[in-house]
């Protein structure tokens, strides 16, 4: 079986045969996609790189970089220029998909099963799921979404129903910004990324 876990920032668990549930809701539709292109890369078993190049267009679909990036930094958001946010969200946006693409590496059966009922929590949406390989117990993925440009977009992860991504990252990048700003940050999460490959 193929999950590892990466940071414990963003721990991503192996991938996905689909378990499609009959339902119109769009933010189940959105998990559908991320775990077809989790799929789509599992199975094409090319190199990091390769795989990267594959689920960046899928991640770019399913998140809300921009938002995730504001949300990790917290209130020193607001201080940063322009030309920083600009650079802090393409910097997080590659270690999602570097961290994605390391991390589902290879297809050995795993099953990703979506449960068909969607929470509404406010003005977001939770979408729970499952995966497991055979004869493995099953983990709890889930997935906060909310709105963006008429989309529902993932902005948390979930692992076991406690680990946000989001929090964890908020505690991880807290330390840096007070040390070195916005352009520590930038230099962080390049250095995260590469260190992904």
């Amino acid at each position: 079986m193929s999950f590892r876990v990466a940071l414990a920032v963003a721990a991503l668990v192996a991938a996905p045969v689909v378990a499609h549930a009959e339902t119109a809701d769009p933010a189940l539709d959105t998990v559908r996609t991320l775990d077809g292109g989790l799929l789509g890369i599992m199975r094409a078993g090319s190199g990091v790189s390769g795989r990267a190049r594959q689920i960046g267009p899928v991640i770019d679909r399913t998140f809300d970089i921009p938002l995730m990036t504001r949300l990790s930094v917290g209130p020193a958001w607001n201080s940063f220029s322009a030309p920083d946010q600009q650079a802090l969200v393409a910097a997080f946006r590659a270690l999602t998909v570097a961290q994605y693409a390391k991390n589902f590496d290879g297809y050995a059966g795993e099953k990703f099963v979506e449960l068909p009922q969607v929470e509404t929590r406010g003005t977001d949406k939770l979408v729970k799921t499952t995966i497991g390989a055979p004869g493995g117990d099953a983990e709890a993925i889930n997935y906060r979404l909310r709105q963006s440009g008429g989309q529902w977009k993932v902005i948390d992860v979930y692992y076991r129903n406690a680990i946000s991504q989001l929090a964890t990252r908020r505690s991880d990048f807290a330390g840096v910004v007070a040390k070195g700003g916005a352009p520590a940050l930038i230099q962080h999460l390049n250095r995260l990324a590469t260190n992904a490959k």
